[in-house]
Parts: C-alpha cells; structure tokens; sequence
C-alpha cells in the first residue's frame, strides 16, 4: 500500500488567510500582483472561496529568493 501512495502526487490547497501568515502581504497586495500576473492565481474552491496551490506557492518563494 506504501507504493500505491507514493506514486500520487500530494496536493494541498491553501487558504488565504494561510497564504496572508506566510508572505506577510495584505489581502489587497496580493490581489494586486495576481491582477499583475506577478503572484500565483488562486484556485475557485465554491462560489465565494478560493484557495492556493502549496506547491504553486513554494515555487513563487522560491523564485522571489534569487531575485
């Protein structure tokens, strides 16, 4: 069974208030720079809900600690 799961990628969705805590950039800012394409766009989870991809994330702090 240990295989099985091992082959499935894992993916996490995060909240925005989870995305908020880890760049430290207001609700607005990060609006802004997906507006600009300069932040990873969020996901529409339900009609008034979205979420981020964790590994979208990552990626876009990853990018940002060579720039």
């Amino acid at each position: 069974m240990e295989e099985r799961s091992n082959n499935f990628r894992e993916v996490r969705l995060l909240t925005f208030k989870d995305v908020q805590q880890i760049t430290g950039m207001s609700r607005s800012t990060i609006y802004r720079q997906i507006k600009t394409g300069a932040f990873p766009k969020p996901k529409l989870i339900s009609e008034r809900k979205v979420a981020f991809y964790r590994q979208d994330l990552e990626s876009w702090l990853d990018e940002r600690k060579f720039a």
